[in-house]
């Protein structure tokens, strides 16, 4: 892992940026991989990239350990997640991703490119 970025933000960031197109990792899963903190704190820092309206950063991609949308009453109108995943052709029921395990993205698979 290469992480060579001045802030914490900067690290969430990064990462979720990384994240492919058509899947989701964790709030856990990033906060596992940077060794900084809790899920909580991901989800934090997500949250102020969506309050800042930063388009960049597919925070949308993100969801908590069950596959479900936790973090969408962050998002301006809160079906804006849902909608997003959809778009990338992720199905969600009830608020959960469908096939969650099948389309898990761990930061990890960076390290194997």
């Amino acid at each position: 892992m290469i992480m060579k970025k001045e802030s914490y933000y900067d690290l969430v960031y990064y990462i979720t940026s990384k994240i492919p197109e058509g899947r989701v990792s964790t709030y856990g899963a990033i906060a596992d991989y940077l060794s900084l903190g809790s899920a909580r704190m991901i989800g934090w820092a997500l949250n102020q990239c969506n309050a800042t309206g930063n388009g960049d950063i597919p925070a949308h991609r993100v969801v908590n350990r069950k596959g479900e949308l936790s973090g969408r009453v962050h998002f301006n109108p809160p079906s804006k997640m849902q909608a997003s995943l959809g778009a990338e052709g992720i199905i969600v029921k009830d608020n959960r991703v469908e096939n969650f395990e099948d389309l898990f993205w761990h930061p990890e698979e960076l390290d194997d490119k």
